[in-house]
């Protein structure tokens, strides 16, 4: 019993460390070497597949009567839209920067939803899951719309025009961000006891994201262990991802302090969907910023273990 309590009390840095161990695992082993080619295009249908499934799963849990409305949802979503769209300008008129990685790496920790695991953790900080919900669902609706305007301006396609590129992009973000909260919405009328037993089944999402983070953690390992960049980038990456994170978490509170809600604003800014993040970074952009995503799941969950931690010690 001490065992399983221990795994559910460090789900998060037990999760990253399988990950890590996981692909040394793989990699070292020569069996299975053959199978990296079945075994990276798995990965990269599930990601997508985790992501749909993890906002699907805990969109089934709100009702619409419990989303709140508080301003500081939208008073973030401007903060972090600005600062995307202000350093995409900077990358679109300055093309052949050298350090245009690093900028595309600052823009994903911004521009990143919030994760779905950031509910159940603020319900287990006793924070507002209601303003958290509302803030996802909005946030998600921003990327999806944000992403597809910019990418195109700063990584063009070829001979492609703006509108093609923006529809393609478009087509694979808006389904898998906005899609799960319109496809839950629609089953809580059609059939709401299905609904029901699928919001009965306590924390599937946050283990669902313990799985995800440990498929995000191998392949920001990989994209360690072979960057043709020099060790200095990667070093400003992670210094970027955690000052991002750092940054976020602090605005959060600071504008939720004013409507009573420090702890939600400060999930709902700082705890991110690092998933999207590195699926992000290996389907529009280079390849190397997912170490952006990679180190910020890091930094936040190293946070958030540290908070749930004092919780329970608190309340002992």
């Amino acid at each position: 019993m001490k065992i399983i309590e221990f795994v559910r009390n460090w789900t998060l840095p037990i999760s990253m460390g399988i990950g890590v161990a996981s692909y040394f695992c793989l990699s070292s082993a020569e069996s299975i070497r053959p199978y990296h080619p079945f075994i990276s295009g798995m990965v990269d249908a599930l990601q997508p597949i985790l992501i749909f499934s993890m906002l699907f799963i805990s969109f089934c849990k709100i009702k619409p009567s419990e989303l709140r409305f508080v301003p500081w949802q939208w008073k973030l979503l401007c903060i972090q839209g600005g600062l995307f769209l202000a350093m995409g300008s900077v990358l679109a008129l300055m093309p052949e920067a050298e350090w245009r990685i690093l900028l595309e790496a600052a823009m994903l920790c911004f521009i990143c939803p919030t994760a779905t695991a950031a509910i159940v953790v603020t319900g287990k900080l006793g924070g507002n899951t209601g303003s958290l919900t509302m803030f996802t669902i909005m946030g998600n609706l921003s990327t999806a719309l944000l992403v597809p305007l910019m990418i195109p301006v700063i990584r063009p396609q070829g001979d492609a025009h703006f509108i093609d590129n923006f529809l393609q992009i478009a087509g694979r973000v808006f389904p898998l961000l906005f899609c799960p909260f319109i496809l839950a919405m629609l089953m809580q009328r059609i059939w709401p006891k299905l609904v029901e037993r699928i919001a009965r089944i306590k924390d599937v999402a946050f283990y669902l994201w313990a799985v995800a983070l440990a498929i995000a953690m191998a392949i920001t390992t990989k994209s360690l262990m072979h960057s043709p960049y020099p060790v200095y980038y990667e070093i400003s990456i992670a210094g970027i991802s955690l000052l991002a994170c750092v940054a976020q978490f602090a605005i959060g509170r600071t504008l939720g302090k004013k409507y009573d809600e420090p702890l939600s604003a400060g999930q709902a800014a700082g705890q991110k969907n690092t998933i999207f993040a590195i699926w992000m970074s290996y389907t529009f952009l280079t390849p190397v910023t997912s170490l952006a995503g990679g180190f910020y799941s890091v930094w936040h969950n190293i946070y958030n273990s540290y908070q749930l931690y004092q919780k329970r010690k608190n309340s002992r």
